[in-house]
């Protein structure tokens, strides 16, 4: 059984010194995600991106990280232990077909994840880690949220489709 951590939009725009003001993680949140990476040398880590495409219908978001831009990097001070790293452009992160086959390639079979938004991207991969056929644990030690009524409806549908929570 081989195991992934999935870290999930830990990026300049939403964590660190320059985040966007629309973003109001808990300070905590970078030193808890690395605390993670660094106990997670059984697993396979790799880096989940949210990139917008630099059209019309975005340049009306309160919030901007376009493919390519400094706003969509991974966010300073993150612990990088990998070269592995998808970009997506909607909440799910199994949106990007590259990820599944990414995974299946190298036998993964258990997903846990972190990152940000405990309400939005983050549980919307591990339901769609879950679609997929992969076991999924969610690691609520080290997931912002600033949704939280959609958090708590989201995590309750994912307990009852079978993800362990810690």
């Amino acid at each position: 059984m081989k195991k992934a951590l999935l870290v999930i939009d830990m990026q300049k725009i939403c964590i660190g010194k320059d985040h966007a003001d629309y973003f109001k993680y808990d300070d905590g949140l970078l030193d808890a995600v690395n605390q993670v990476i660094d106990n997670s040398q059984d697993k396979i880590i790799i880096y989940i991106r949210n990139v917008m495409k630099n059209n019309i219908i975005n340049k009306f978001a309160p919030f901007h990280a376009y493919e390519g831009s400094r706003e969509a990097e991974l966010a300073e001070g993150l612990h990088i232990v990998s070269e592995n790293v998808f970009d997506k452009f909607v909440g799910d992160a199994f949106s990007n077909k590259k990820l599944d086959e990414f995974l299946k390639s190298h036998e993964v079979d258990e997903i846990e994840v972190i990152g940000v938004d405990g309400g939005a991207c983050v549980a919307m991969t591990a339901l769609g880690a879950l679609k997929n056929g992969y076991r999924v644990t969610v690691n609520t030690k080290a997931i912002g949220t600033m949704f939280e009524k959609k958090k708590a409806s989201y995590f309750e549908k994912i307990k009852k489709l079978g993800a362990d929570f810690i």
